[in-house]
């Protein structure tokens, strides 16, 4: 499948998984150390959503439009407001025009003393992404395949932080680049907080994702996946699922709060359902 991040932006994946981030990224602020965030599929940062990649589709009214528009729970709202805000501070006139990447979402949460690493190999996206972050001190972009990130850019020099990992799948075996990937970079960071994002699209071929998952002995991987819809013989993303790996021990309740209204505003069926599991480990440490 080509999943070219102008043509979704904003839509239900996208929602899921920068809310998961937001999260995450609100964790590491607890501590005054200092983190990192390495974004290793950064993309443009910003999405014109009436442009033509995303008018094409139109995608993210029945995504961050639905989240918009509706009536949510005071305990769901506050876990969810840190990310609207952010949404709402790129669309300063009220009408909804763009939707922030996953750079510009860890831009908006970033403290002074923290530091983001945003890689893209498309050489127009990572020039429009340079464009964006142009003389931040705090941000480094740089043209480089995400892939190789994952030995060169790991450990951060802080120790601290999480590695975004959100290709684009485009090509044949990027599951087995992701497990190859995670396996390679938690040799050399294992401390650190890994995020892996994938489509439900092919459910065999996501089986076989969580069983290499399993075998690699890494410990405390939690996986959660929103579906909006029951499979179907046509290829068509059904889904989408996170893998965390050191994930924030508040983020297993966090998600049995947020799954199931999340499912409920963004789902195209009734009981389309979710996922939360360990792969492996039970819990996490404080």
């Amino acid at each position: 499948m080509n999943y070219r991040h102008a043509y979704h932006a904003g839509n239900f994946a996208d929602v899921v998984k920068h809310i998961i981030l937001t999260r995450i990224v609100l964790y590491l602020q607890r501590k005054e150390q200092a983190f990192r965030v390495i974004d290793t599929h950064a993309g443009i940062g910003r999405y014109d959503l009436a442009g033509v990649e995303a008018g094409k589709t139109g995608e993210w009214q029945n995504g961050v439009g639905r989240l918009l528009d509706a009536k949510i729970d005071a305990k769901v709202a506050e876990l969810i407001q840190p990310y609207l805000d952010i949404v709402r501070a790129e669309n300063a006139d009220g009408e909804m025009r763009h939707y922030p990447g996953s750079p510009l979402i860890v831009r908006h949460l970033l403290r002074r003393q923290d530091r983001l690493s945003a890689l893209e190999l498309h050489p127009e996206d990572a020039e429009l992404l340079a464009d964006i972050f142009e003389g931040d001190i705090q941000v480094r972009v740089t043209k480089l395949d995400g892939w190789l990130a994952l030995g060169a850019h790991v450990p951060p020099k802080e120790k601290r932080g999480l590695v975004l990992v959100d290709p684009p799948f485009e090509v044949a075996g990027e599951f087995d680049r992701l497990v190859d990937g995670l396996v390679r970079a938690h040799k050399r960071f294992s401390g650190g907080t890994f995020a892996l994002w994938y489509p439900v699209k092919d459910r065999q071929e996501v089986r076989r994702f969580v069983a290499a998952l399993q075998d690699t002995g890494i410990p405390k991987i939690l996986r959660t996946e929103l579906m909006i819809r029951a499979s179907s013989p046509e290829p068509r993303l059904d889904g989408t699922g996170m893998i965390i790996v050191n994930p924030p021990y508040t983020l297993d309740d966090e998600l049995r709060i947020l799954l199931p209204a999340l499912s409920k505003i963004l789902s195209e069926e009734q009981n389309a359902g979710f996922t939360l599991e360990w792969i492996r480990g039970e819990q996490v440490d404080a």
